[in-house]
């Protein structure tokens, strides 16, 4: 890491930024407001962000909607905007994306999104990007949400009407590479309305991608298998309903996604030693096309004047339904039902998610600036794998409730805010007896449970050292469970049961970290330092045979982050932000921690810089540059039959957008990847390298002209 200090110190000097620009006239004069004003929900109570004792980030409607316009790629935009965050894979798999080495907690309004019982890493498509008002990112290790999030939050917050009245809007987008099978479409249809009665806001869309290519011209490789966007159709339908009487309000949220491949092209293996990547060839994949099923449904009661307090009551469902597509990979094979080699088979994840979230916060309790934070989560998910075509079981029936009540208590001591809480987490697993796949011996396998009780805590405090500055010091920690679906499903010996395989002793990650702030109406600036530990982790190695094995070792992830925002003059802001990541773990318990982290689990150091201008009132530009550095670790070293050895060549990518509010609505015009830059992603170059079926290039120079309007 020595080599690379000046790098941090040149992009340090280089950047006095954070992201995002102001898109409209109104929207910069509003920019210029201090960021402490911003409030974040994501910790449970609404909050200013100088009175968080940690790394958060905000990113607004604005700056989403210059993104999307770039790319229409939820995960490129946190990889945009969020220093830890790791590159984009552009598919519909999500394997690899991680936040600071570790996986986040991803809700939609407080709804979970994440599958951590079976984690097929396809929660990255879960709803419309349209519907998205802003995102919230609570970085480091946390467990005021529950579950998953030992590298993070991760809130989508959904639109509400502002305004009285009723209005409808129409948006388009378009984009292309100029081939005759590449257009990417999208078109939705919203209605808002707000009055003393009630606020409505309904959407619906529909999209279709085509295929890709790359810098070099040629046609992009789909995944056939995990997922992809490419090819691929998709619908949104949201309704958001409430009602405000007096100091109370009620709201229905509901929000069906679906997202499927069409299935006219094919993965076709690249040439290793020559530098082919994986492209496509047309023609029809074998069984039904990967696809993506998501239903999210929430009520939300609040009372803000009860008993000096207020009350927050949530009640959800959610629904995720993950099909992959067919192969006749040998963990699948039978030959009681097929001859060897000849059996094809679809992965299908399943999963249901019921759960309450009932919060009370008290300022001025017992005595003056205490604020008083109590509540309780209920928790029950039911989540399955099984094989599609031959409806057999690949991972049986994981059935887990827990509830958690949690108490934190914040003290403002005039510039000083003082925090601490604690969350327990009572949780059990209860899995039926269950047969294995053939190919693991087809072993009966009893069933029974598991439990667990753990208390997780947080401490931090604030230092608003003068108007514009400020420090913080934090303490926190997060949970999750190891991925009990990838134990289950390879028992491989005879005289197995549940209570004996399944350890439900969870990762508790530890998260350390140390941040100065500096915000005015010129701009803001960020650095944090984090240190971030588990003593029982949870690390995936892929052996010899490509199957991926659950390893319970330590893991350590220490990095810095900057990040920060300049506006010299009125109409024009420089931002820009930079990451260094660096995870180690073990071989085995006890073993020295000088195995590096691979890409399955954190991205390479990445900086972003970039320009706004709004040369004219109503007219705006944006210039961006991303670089991934190179990264080569492990250099000749396995794990049994798991090589660990990466290696990895860093690219920068520059991406222009710009657009224009005209009396007939706003037109916006985007380039992406400007110079046409040929890359091979960073989990191919890492993860796949020696894989020819999964060698992915990354998208060339793709055009992309937006429409939209408000009636």
């Amino acid at each position: 890491m020595k080599n690379k200090k000046p790098i941090c110190i040149a992009v340090a000097a280089a950047c006095n930024m954070l992201v995002g620009p102001a898109w409209s006239q109104a929207q910069a004069d509003a920019a210029q407001e201090p960021v402490a004003s911003v409030v974040v929900t994501a910790t449970r109570a609404a909050k200013a962000v100088d009175k968080i004792p940690g790394a958060v980030s905000v990113i607004s409607q604005q700056e989403l909607a210059a993104q999307y316009q770039i790319a229409d790629d939820p995960s490129q935009a946190l990889a945009t905007y969020i220093p830890g965050y790791a590159p984009s894979r552009q598919k519909m798999t999500s394997t690899g994306e991680s936040l600071r080495g570790r996986q986040p907690l991803i809700l939609l309004d407080g709804i979970p999104q994440s599958n951590p019982l079976r984690a097929g890493m396809r929660e990255g498509y879960f709803a419309d990007s349209a519907i998205i008002e802003r995102i919230e990112v609570i970085n480091g290790a946390s467990a005021m949400q529950g579950m998953g999030a030992t590298g993070g939050i991760i809130n989508y917050i959904t639109k509400t009407p502002r305004a009285n009245g009723t209005s409808s809007g129409v948006n388009v987008r378009m984009a292309s590479q100029l081939r005759s099978d590449n257009l990417d479409w999208k078109t939705g249809y919203s209605v808002s309305h707000k009055s003393d009665l009630l606020d409505l806001l309904g959407y619906a869309s529909v999209q279709q991608r085509g295929m890709g290519y790359d810098g070099d011209g040629r046609r992009l490789g789909i995944d056939n298998v995990q997922g992809d966007s490419l090819d691929s159709h998709a619908n949104d339908l949201f309704l958001k309903v409430g009602k405000s009487f007096g100091a109370q309000r009620l709201q229905v949220e509901l929000n069906r996604f679906d997202m499927a491949g069409d299935g006219d092209y094919k993965n076709e293996p690249g040439v290793l030693a020559e530098g082919v990547p994986t492209s496509s060839v047309r023609g029809t994949p074998p069984g039904a096309t990967p696809r993506n099923k998501v239903r999210s449904a929430s009520v939300d009661y609040r009372h803000a004047e009860l008993a000096g307090g207020a009350l927050t009551v949530q009640l959800f469902r959610h629904h995720f339904e993950s099909l992959y597509g067919a192969t006749n990979v040998a963990t699948f094979q039978d030959v009681r039902i097929a001859p060897k080699g000849t059996l094809w088979d679809q992965s299908h994840i399943v999963a249901n998610k019921w759960g309450s979230r009932v919060t009370y916060v008290r300022p001025d309790t017992l005595v003056q600036g205490l604020e008083l934070t109590v509540g309780v989560d209920y928790l029950r998910d039911h989540t399955l794998q099984r094989l599609a075509m031959t409806d057999r079981t690949w991972v049986p029936e994981l059935k887990f409730d827990s509830h958690a009540p949690f108490a934190q208590l914040e003290y403002e001591l005039g510039a000083v805010t003082l925090r601490g809480g604690v969350r327990h987490e009572n949780a059990a697993l209860h899995v039926d007896s269950y047969r294995t796949l053939a190919a693991y011996g087809d072993q009966p396998v009893q069933g029974g449970s598991a439990e667990f009780s753990k208390s997780v805590k947080n401490i931090g405090a604030v230092w608003r050292l003068a108007p514009s500055w400020s420090a913080f010091v934090s303490r926190s920690e997060g949970f999750g469970l190891p991925d009990a679906g990838l134990v289950l499903r390879g028992v491989n010996t005879p005289g197995q049961s549940v209570s004996n395989l399944i350890s439900l002793q969870p990762i508790v990650t530890r998260n350390h970290e140390i941040g100065v702030n500096w915000r005015a109406r010129s701009g803001q600036v960020g650095l944090s330092r984090y240190d971030s530990r588990s003593e029982l982790g949870s690390v995936i190695r892929i052996n010899s045979a490509g199957v991926g094995l659950v390893e319970r070792v330590p893991t350590v992830v220490k990095g810095w982050e900057l990040s920060g925002e300049w506006r010299p003059q009125g109409g024009v802001s420089l931002f820009g932000s930079y990451a260094l990541t660096d995870g180690k773990t073990a071989a085995t318990q006890g073993a020295p921690l000088d195995l590096d982290l691979g890409a399955r689990s954190q991205g390479p150091d990445k900086a972003v810089l970039g320009a706004n201008w709004a040369w004219q009132p109503k007219a705006q530009l944006r210039v961006q540059a991303s670089h991934l550095f190179d990264r080569d670790i492990n250099i000749g070293r396995k794990v049994g039959t798991s090589n660990l050895e990466e290696h990895f060549k860093g690219y920068t990518l520059v991406d222009l957008a710009s657009n224009w509010e005209t009396a007939y609505g706003k037109i916006g015009v985007a380039v992406e990847n400007l110079f046409d830059r040929q890359y091979v992603g960073y989990y191919s170059q890492s993860a796949a390298a020696t894989d020819a079926g999964n060698t992915y290039a990354g998208r060339g120079r793709t055009l992309s002209v937006s429409f939209s309007r408000v009636f």
